[in-house]
């Protein structure tokens, strides 16, 4: 038995409402992707949806192309990506007294995020050129 007239109408209705839904959560989940890149995902599905369908769907749900909606990298995701090899530095002074009198020194400390370990770069009285391209040097050296 076929359906009849209004009950067909529904059904189609109801299957553009599921299209529709897919589509936005395509572009919800999927930041970086565009509108060829969606329609490339439904073609496994087999529903007809062009690239202006799909653009004039986001953007009646006010959701913006891919390149201003956000297609790079989120703060967490950085923070996830790079977490192993992240390091945080400082610099700052320490003053000692000495047989001279006070002295002020310069220190410099590296700290691992991930492992949470500190380690001390360079301490030095008075700060030349030589010792920050040596301390950049023994930072960067494998």
């Amino acid at each position: 038995m076929f359906p009849v007239a209004d009950e067909e109408g529904d059904v189609v209705a109801r299957i553009k409402t599921k299209i529709k839904e897919l589509i936005l959560k395509l572009a919800r989940k999927n930041r970086s992707w565009g509108y060829p890149r969606i329609q490339g995902a439904l073609t496994h599905l087999r529903p007809d949806a062009s690239r202006g369908t799909i653009a004039k769907g986001l953007k009646v749900n006010e959701l913006e192309p891919a390149l201003t909606r956000g297609g790079g990298m989120t703060w967490r995701g950085f923070l996830k990506a790079y977490w192993k090899v992240l390091t945080a530095k400082d610099y700052f002074t320490v003053e000692v007294w000495t047989g001279r009198g006070l002295v002020r020194y310069l220190a410099l400390i590296v700290i691992r995020l991930a492992p949470r370990v500190v380690e001390m770069a360079g301490v030095v009285s008075e700060q030349t050129q030589s010792w920050m391209l040596r301390i950049a040097r023994n930072l960067t050296d494998p």
